[in-house]
């Protein structure tokens, strides 16, 4: 009988002990379509033929950061199904939206939610699963999950490795577990070197992990997104448009009031609103009509007419379809203390891109696009108000900025092939 592993004992303790607080969260998560009892490992749906492999994404953000890797894997192995699983209902919505655009290769793609870590939910899920390799995306450490793959001798990846500085003083406070967790992590893709230095820290062994780089850089255009994108641009007519994207609570009524600010010199201007979370959506709408902005929601299909100064982009997956109707991008939980979110959607297309100053969430990516010129911090809405106005007033910077986004992302891929290859060699006989 191995040695009492008693900081994962006092971890599992503390998960029983949160347990109706848990049981809540899984209610507020619920997806009609799923069973709750998936959260305890059990009634997980139909899994796709073996030989499988398993892949984790903890929300919508990182399903939209990982294609690149699920199409890299269902191409280079062609015998395997790929299960992604989700720790939220707008990541297995996200998911789904993958399944559902009949590309052949992902007919042997399927979701189902991740248990919640207990120890008995971990041991079911993996034994009903039987995954060849277990992938966890970014930080998804969870540590009765990656036990019970090392008991069963299923191999385990961490790729796109990323510890932010505030994650990296959270999980110190923890070391033995985390220690512990990371003991069982085979190969470990760090990002960065600053994220590798941290994992490192925390006990992950070095000769067990690699800087890859991000596969954040590997994102392709969607043709199809592209396509709506154009129609809109046509629908709108020629007026200038700028669209903030994932907006967290606090920044709307920034944003709006910087709005009022850019119609005194542009009348004709149109704010397309994408709030980051769906339960959202409402409540920004509901300030929108309080602060008696003319406004049409995409949800409800409701058409942009000249008068409409703000458009709601409040639907899932279609982020990218409004980066690319506009001129200028502001991507949010930036102008808050929330540490961003991804600016590269946006600099794919080849937009100018705006950001508040509290970025730390994604130094990796925001430092090459600055330097290349690609992306502009503002510290403040004034600060917006100028940087929109000089836009707008320069489309060939607009164009050199775009242009500039391009060329960075493109100098630094090369992440998807070094994470495949790695991956690689865990799969082997």
């Amino acid at each position: 009988m191995g040695r009492i592993n008693w900081p994962r004992l006092g971890y599992s303790a503390a998960l029983y002990a949160l347990a109706p607080l848990i049981g809540w969260r899984i209610w507020r998560e619920q997806v009609p379509t799923y069973s709750r009892w998936q959260r305890l490992g059990k009634r997980l749906g139909a899994l796709p033929a073996p030989p499988r492999i398993w892949l984790h994404c903890a929300s919508v953000g990182e399903v939209r950061a990982a294609l690149p890797l699920i199409d890299g894997l269902l191409e280079r192995y062609p015998r395997h199904s790929l299960l992604l699983t989700t720790m939220t209902a707008t990541g297995a919505q996200q998911a789904q939206a993958l399944i559902n655009e009949q590309q052949a290769e992902r007919t042997r793609l399927t979701h189902c939610f991740l248990p919640l870590d207990f120890p008995g939910a971990a041991k079911r899920f993996v034994r009903q699963v039987k995954p060849q390799l277990a992938i966890m995306f970014e930080t998804e450490l969870w540590p009765n999950l990656l036990s019970t793959c090392q008991q069963r001798g299923v191999p385990v990846a961490v790729v796109n490795g990323r510890l932010s500085p505030r994650a990296f003083k959270r999980y110190q406070k923890i070391t033995s577990l985390m220690a512990r967790t990371l003991a069982d992590v085979d190969w470990l893709a760090a990002k960065s070197e600053a994220d590798a230095e941290r994992f490192k820290t925390l006990g992950a062994t070095l000769s067990k992990t690699a800087v890859v780089g991000s596969l954040k850089f590997e994102m392709g255009l969607q043709e199809n997104a592209l396509g709506e994108s154009e129609r809109l641009l046509t629908q709108w007519g020629k007026r200038p448009v700028w669209v903030a994207g994932s907006t967290r609570d606090g920044e709307e009524a920034l944003l709006l009031e910087a709005h009022r600010q850019l119609l005194r010199q542009y009348p004709d201007a149109l704010l397309v609103l994408a709030p980051r979370h769906p339960q959202r959506f409402d409540e920004v709408a509901a300030l929108c009509k309080a602060e008696g902005w003319e406004t049409s929601r995409r949800s409800l299909d409701e058409p942009v007419t000249q008068e409409t100064q703000v458009y709601i982009g409040d639907t899932l997956g279609e982020l990218v379809i409004l980066y690319g109707a506009g001129q200028v991008a502001f991507v949010g939980g930036s102008l808050v203390p929330l540490g961003g979110h991804n600016v590269l959607e946006p600099a794919a297309l080849g937009k100018p891109v705006l950001s508040g100053p509290f970025v730390e969430n994604f130094a990796d990516v925001v430092e090459p696009l600055q330097t290349a010129g690609a992306l502009t911090l503002v510290e403040d809405m004034d600060a917006l108000v100028k940087a929109l106005h000089s836009r707008f007033a320069d489309p060939e910077r607009c164009l050199k900025e775009g242009q500039a986004a391009q060329s960075a992302i493109n100098a630094q891929q090369g992440a998807l092939a070094r994470t495949l290859d790695g991956l690689e060699a865990l799969l082997s006989p």
